[in-house]
């Protein structure tokens, strides 16, 4: 008889149900999805939660492969020499691989009075403590919405659809991922749907207060309620499990997603830093880096060895309300090119997204091996390649006497 595998995936967002559907393609696999919530969050919706429509939320049964077993919890520590995680209810939980799909959320805001009086919006319960402090505020009350990467943008447009009366804040570059001709165009549809924008140095937040916020010129903002969407973090599970991170927390894996600490841990999507260079925290990387993570995994199994990630983007889908919405089109490096799409052409782009994503994940739950993904980053190996060249460089450097 075959001997049994036993893995765990860690994270029940995209990239994690992505690899544990991907590892049933083997029977003496048994594969073991540990996430906080009983459901899955599409977490692309948020933004219209934030608005009073739309539902994130969405069952496991419709994505999740019947064999996956998928356990209620959140994990505390990994003990990598002992293969086991411990659950926050229970006792240790043993693997012989452990996939790492923690995925990201808000950033800790350092500005004072932001995390007493601001409303971050980057998880479901995040979202859905904010919905009743906006059906309570007057119609008219001032919202102001801190930062404009695209979960700011999205979610200032859609508020200013209902009717509110919105400040969109940004300190640094508005839709810094965007072109400059496509950041106009965005930018003058904002405003013209009713939303004040202000950017630059002198638009950073100071301080939130109460009913205002402050700006770094001094400016005051009335804001009765604001919104917090200025960075990403990610959970500091590995931090706290003695395993290498980048600075962000993101677990620090070669190539094939393998932990620079251990053959038997595997990561994907935005809590891995393959390299050191982390794809865009984006829900199109998050699909391919859990079907990569699950062949590595797959194929350490089989004796084979792993192949490397070749994960490249389509572009970044911005909707700007239900009616409009832009598709910035992405070079084959991932950097934001002259090519874009807006009106309803886009506005389909952008809802076939919401329903492609669930799709990929039900197909590969019903047909393990299935995904594939078009895009792919040709300048990637050549950095990674320049990156250690560099890092060879300076080690050698440091060696010679003198120095």
């Amino acid at each position: 008889m075959a001997e049994n595998t036993d893995v765990v995936v860690v994270g029940g967002g995209y990239a994690g149900v992505m690899a544990a559907n991907r590892l049933t393609q083997r029977d003496d696999v048994t594969v073991t999805l540990i996430n906080p919530r009983p459901a899955f969050v599409h977490r692309i919706r948020l933004h219209q939660t934030v608005g009073g429509a739309g539902d994130p939320v969405v069952d496991y049964r419709e994505i999740l492969a019947e064999n996956v077993h998928l356990m209620v919890d959140s994990v505390t520590r990994i003990d990598a020499a002992e293969r086991s995680v411990t659950p926050a209810t229970g006792g240790p939980l043993g693997y012989d691989y452990l996939i790492y799909a923690v995925g990201s959320g808000s950033a800790d805001p350092r500005v004072p009075g932001a995390a007493e009086y601001a409303y971050p919006i980057a998880t479901l319960e995040e979202a859905q403590r904010l919905r009743p402090v906006l059906e309570a505020a007057p119609r008219g009350a001032a919202v102001t919405v801190v930062g404009a990467g695209a979960l700011g943008i999205e979610a200032a447009a859609e508020l200013a659809e209902t009717g509110r009366t919105v400040t969109l804040a940004c300190g640094g570059t508005f839709g810094p991922y965007l072109h400059p001709r496509v950041r106009r165009s965005i930018t003058r549809r904002l405003v013209e749907r009713g939303v004040s924008v202000l950017e630059g140095p002198d638009a950073k937040v100071a301080a939130v207060t109460q009913d205002a916020v402050r700006l770094r010129d001094g400016r005051t903002v009335p804001s009765e309620v604001t919104l917090w969407t200025a960075g990403f973090g990610v959970p500091q599970l590995a931090a706290r499990s003695a395993l290498r991170t980048d600075a962000l927390g993101r677990l620090l894996t070669d190539e094939t997603l393998t932990s620079m600490d251990d053959t038997r841990i595997v990561a994907a999507g935005d809590s891995a830093a393959p390299s050191g260079l982390p794809l865009r925290m984006s829900c199109q990387s998050a699909n391919p880096l859990g079907a990569h993570a699950a062949d590595t995994v797959l194929s350490r199994i089989a004796g084979e060895p792993p192949a490397v990630i070749d994960v490249g983007f389509f572009g970044l889908c911005v909707s700007l309300g239900r009616r409009d919405a832009t598709v910035q089109l992405a070079s084959r490096d991932d950097t934001a090119n002259l090519l874009s799409v807006s009106g309803r052409l886009a506005v389909k782009i952008k809802e076939s997204s919401y329903t492609g994503l669930i799709g990929q994940l039900a197909d590969e739950a019903r047909k393990p091996g299935s995904h594939t993904w078009k895009f792919k980053d040709t300048n990637r190996r050549q950095l990674v390649r320049s990156r250690r060249d560099e890092a060879a460089a300076t080690v050698g450097r440091a060696a010679q006497p003198g120095t």
